[in-house]
């Protein structure tokens, strides 16, 4: 039985290959085309050194200068060694194009246009080629805006499934993919996406998590909750999602849905209009309770505009909170 394995470059460029249960990572990723860092293939240069931030596997033979026990025991690998035993996600220092591989490019079509609030779009594209793409959940892709040779950056709301992928979609007036998906997008037309990419996505849940979203940065942590009601989880989530105005609220069925899957999943909106008659006002901050960080022994993940992510890394700051994890991504609407 082959295993999937994330490479995750420092450019942020992310690519799955196969690795089948009697060859290394390194010869698994060489057979597919890609050139990680390699020299000796003995456990000896240390030149193949890179980060299992999850997953199982097992080591061959290697020496001390190449690879330090206590190195081993913090989760570091040779993968000239590296044989995985299931799943794993590894990180590679060194960016894709000194490997020689490239962002994957996939065609596909627009399946559904919706407009769900005068703030935010539901994308959903369909093609044969989406049932090849793989991304750890989090991760966004680059889509090319049609008539144009532009691109914009939108995380994945959905898992891919039966040829399908969603995105939420910032509706800013005048912007370039807001326009064409507003007023001339239409089932069955061309789209072109890159990826995967980024470094924000879903990691091996060892501790609580709470995650908060801003607007359409609502979008990542849909995706990352379909894993988690795939693959269950013992500890406490908690998501805080919050909003400018009542209307900015959606995929709120989604949220409830994913309270009754998931046992120990909860989740909390806020709107910042201060005339709002919704039950929850005021920022995401003002709603994160001492029981959510947990005194420190807590992943936090953060999906938002830059000045949501300034705020929240101040309020951790002012409560003399260090989280073990702290994973953001910003985002900035493109006019």
């Amino acid at each position: 039985m082959s295993h999937h394995i994330a490479l995750q470059f420092e450019d942020g460029v992310t690519r799955f290959i196969e690795a089948n249960p009697t060859e290394t990572v390194a010869d698994a990723a060489f057979r597919q085309g890609i050139n990680v860092p390699l020299d000796c293939r003995d456990g000896a240069c240390g030149t193949c050194k890179c980060f299992a931030e999850s997953g199982t596997y097992t080591m061959g033979e290697y020496i001390d200068d190449a690879l330090s026990e206590d190195e081993a025991e913090q989760g570091y690998v040779l993968t000239c060694q590296m044989r995985a035993t299931s799943d794993c996600v590894v990180r590679i220092p060194a960016s894709s194009a000194v490997c020689r591989t490239q962002q994957a490019n996939f065609d596909a079509k627009i399946a559904d246009v919706r407009k769900l609030s005068d703030s935010t779009i539901s994308l959903t594209i369909e093609g044969e080629a989406l049932n090849k793409l793989a991304f750890l959940p989090g991760q966004y892709v680059n889509l090319k805006v049609p008539g144009s040779e532009q691109t914009r950056a939108y995380s994945f709301s959905s898992m891919p499934r039966d040829g399908k992928a969603s995105f939420l979609i910032r509706n800013v007036p005048g912007g370039l993919m807001s326009s064409f998906l507003t007023s001339l997008a239409k089932s069955g037309d061309d789209m072109t996406l890159a990826g995967p990419l980024g470094s924000f996505y879903l990691r091996d849940i060892k501790r609580p998590l709470l995650m908060l979203a801003g607007g359409t940065g609502l979008a990542p942590f849909t995706a990352m909750l379909e894993k988690i009601a795939e693959q269950g989880s013992p500890f406490p989530l908690h998501l805080i999602y919050g909003v400018t105005n009542d209307a900015d609220l959606v995929d709120m069925d989604k949220l409830e849905a994913f309270a009754q899957r998931i046992p120990n999943f909860t989740f909390t909106a806020c709107v910042a209009n201060p005339d709002s008659p919704y039950p929850h006002k005021g920022y995401v901050t003002q709603h994160i309770e001492p029981q959510h960080l947990n005194e420190g022994e807590v992943d936090i993940y953060l999906c938002g505009p830059p000045p949501m992510v300034e705020a929240v890394s101040q309020f951790i700051r002012e409560r003399g909170i260090q989280p073990a994890n702290f994973y953001y991504e910003k985002f900035a609407a493109s006019a």
